[in-house]
């Protein structure tokens, strides 16, 4: 008989094929998210939503049948639960945890390209926080009251970005509708639920949480996705597309197309050409808030100009201001939603020389 705990006993391959089991969570966890990197938020179309409402609907129904009293005879005549019957008793709780999982690294790609300044990279942070905490969580959705606020939360981030991407509108009131649809949903399928197992209340307060968020500008504008921002210096509209003439970043930033430590000469205008993805249908405007550093005052308001956008276009729809005469020193562009919802806020520093140094051109 071979113990259990005497490995000499064991197949020659049995350690290494263990070895290898314990890193195929790691593997699928980061196989997952670089495939969602690569794959979502650079032209989000609506057959993503539909995926995700699918990993939603799925985990709805694996509560629902976890608090439900289906039961059947078992070989003996006894009644047992159906998961007892058909599953081993971790199964409902390991496919929580991976519809979560993908519900998360969904999200937080999404929310992390929308994100640009610091109060939104908070929420953000803690998307990836719940991302990396999931893969340690599996045991702890027996704790139901997890589950539902788990459930609850997906549901409102979800709803956040679904209602504004199919009603063409990006207005404040979408996204507080949106966080009461989500928090609707968790309580009714909780009620629905014979036995209620945990407690539905955390999801009012996560509701909350994330309505008082918004209001202080923590939540980006989904689904408005940021795209790219130049500072260029001559700028013009060729066949559709933009012509830009902007000075060139250092060698070794190659992730830049653009430099913003920009060197120019005595009246020279400054454009700032930001390209934003907006989804099919969207009508709206969007502002170019320009600011200069000021040590006493810090950042101190210039113009505060608007344009149309029209979404629908994959590279994203493209708008641009100018200005004249910028004093030396730092300068930011925020662009900012009718609402002054932050999308993103490019920095830059002026300083003025008598040459010029080279320019290149670009089309966008």
């Amino acid at each position: 008989m071979i113990s259990l705990t005497d490995t000499s006993q064991m197949p020659v391959g049995m350690p290494r094929a263990r070895r290898l089991t314990d890193f195929l969570p790691a593997i699928f966890f980061i196989s997952g998210f670089v495939w969602d990197a690569l794959t979502i938020g650079h032209n989000v179309v609506a057959s993503d939503l539909w995926i995700f409402a699918g990993y939603l609907l799925c985990a709805a129904i694996i509560l629902y049948l976890i608090g439900h009293p289906i039961s059947i005879e078992n070989s003996e005549g006894r009644l047992v639960s159906i998961f007892k019957r058909h599953y081993r008793p971790r199964v409902p709780y390991f496919l929580l945890q991976f519809l979560f999982g993908s519900l998360f690294s969904a999200l937080f790609i999404l929310y992390f390209k929308s994100s640009s300044h610091w109060l939104s990279w908070l929420m953000s942070l803690v998307l990836a926080v719940l991302l990396v905490a999931n893969e340690f969580l599996e045991s702890e959705y027996k704790r139901f009251t997890l589950s539902w606020s788990m459930f609850g939360l997906c549901a409102m981030l979800l709803f956040n970005f679904a209602l504004p991407f199919t009603l063409g509108s990006i207005n404040e009131i979408w996204f507080y509708l949106s966080t009461l649809l989500g928090a609707s949903l968790a309580f009714w399928l909780y009620r629905k639920t014979p036995n209620q197992l945990g407690s539905i209340k955390p999801v009012a307060a996560i509701a909350v949480l994330l309505m008082l968020a918004y209001a202080a500008d923590m939540i980006p504008p989904v689904p408005l996705v940021k795209r790219d921002v130049v500072m260029a210096f001559e700028l013009d509209k060729i066949d559709g597309q933009y012509r830009l003439v902007h000075q060139p970043s250092i060698w070794w930033m190659f992730w830049y197309t653009a430099s913003n430590d920009l060197k120019m000469v005595e009246g020279q205008r400054v454009y700032c050409f930001s390209s934003i993805f907006a989804p099919p249908g969207l009508n709206t405007k969007l502002y170019h808030r320009w600011q200069h550093y000021n040590k006493k005052q810090g950042w101190v308001t210039q113009s505060h100009i608007g344009f149309d956008l029209s979404g629908g276009r994959h590279a994203g729809f493209r708008g641009y201001t100018y200005k004249n005469n910028l004093a030396e020193g730092d300068w930011r562009v925020s662009v900012e939603t009718e609402n002054e919802k932050t999308i993103t806020i490019h920095k830059f520093s002026i300083r003025y020389v008598e040459t010029a140094p080279r320019r290149v051109m670009r089309f966008y």
